[in-house]
């Protein structure tokens, strides 16, 4: 059976999802580490490379990785630090700052170390297949108020941009959305304060599902 969203309308056109409704009946139980591994299957058969991310080390080798390709440059040491410093990882901006990178000028003019000047984009808005996209799971957070495990994180060109948070079924997915309001008050800024470029959060009981959109103000 196919079915049919409606994303956005209005009077010219109307944006429609269109997806397979597959119905099948749960023949045991599913726990949460269960259905973790089913959506991140779900999401690797779709193309998305799947990581094993054990620090924030990591996770910013893999930024520097892919904003690299992405722009088809190979930073010095010294040029990617000062890009951090300035740009990406600035400590003195917050998520606000970090959301209209991301919504409004995802393009960077720096200067390299030979004098000349390079934009360095984040995302590619124009040709959105040369975006590369990852999905790491149990991310922990040790840096915050309280030490945190992040269950699903999707990173764009290495950047965590959607944020997905899983309980199991029967679960009200209020808990999902309580647990993402604990996270933004206490450890998504910590550290280099990289979730921070989170722009969409996904909470789900794998029944019932939501999104949550953020705004830059």
């Amino acid at each position: 059976m196919t079915e049919y969203n409606i994303i956005c309308a209005d009077n010219e056109s109307t944006v429609v999802a269109e997806y397979m409704a597959e119905y099948r009946v749960a023949s045991e139980y599913q726990s949460e580490d269960d259905l973790e591994k089913e959506f991140i299957h779900l999401l690797t058969g779709q193309g998305y490379e799947f990581l094993t991310i054990t620090s924030e080390d990591m996770l910013i080798a893999n930024l520097r990785k892919q904003i690299e390709a992405l722009n088809a440059i190979t930073f010095s040491n010294n040029e990617w630090e000062r890009f951090c410093n300035e740009y990406l990882i600035n400590k003195n901006e917050g998520i606000v700052e970090k959301t209209r990178k991301i919504q409004e000028n995802s393009r960077h003019s720096f200067r390299l170390d030979n004098g000349n000047t390079k934009n360095i984009a984040l995302i590619d808005k124009k040709n959105i297949h040369n975006n590369r996209l990852q999905v790491v799971n149990q991310y922990e957070e040790s840096g915050g108020t309280h030490d945190t495990r992040y269950d699903v994180t999707i990173l764009v060109n290495g950047l965590p941009i959607v944020h997905i948070e899983l309980k199991r079924r029967g679960v009200s997915i209020r808990e999902a959305f309580n647990q993402i309001n604990r996270y933004q008050r206490d450890s998504f800024w910590a550290g280099s304060g990289l979730y921070e470029y989170i722009q969409i959060f996904v909470i789900s009981n794998g029944t019932n599902t939501k999104v949550l959109l953020k705004h830059d103000s």
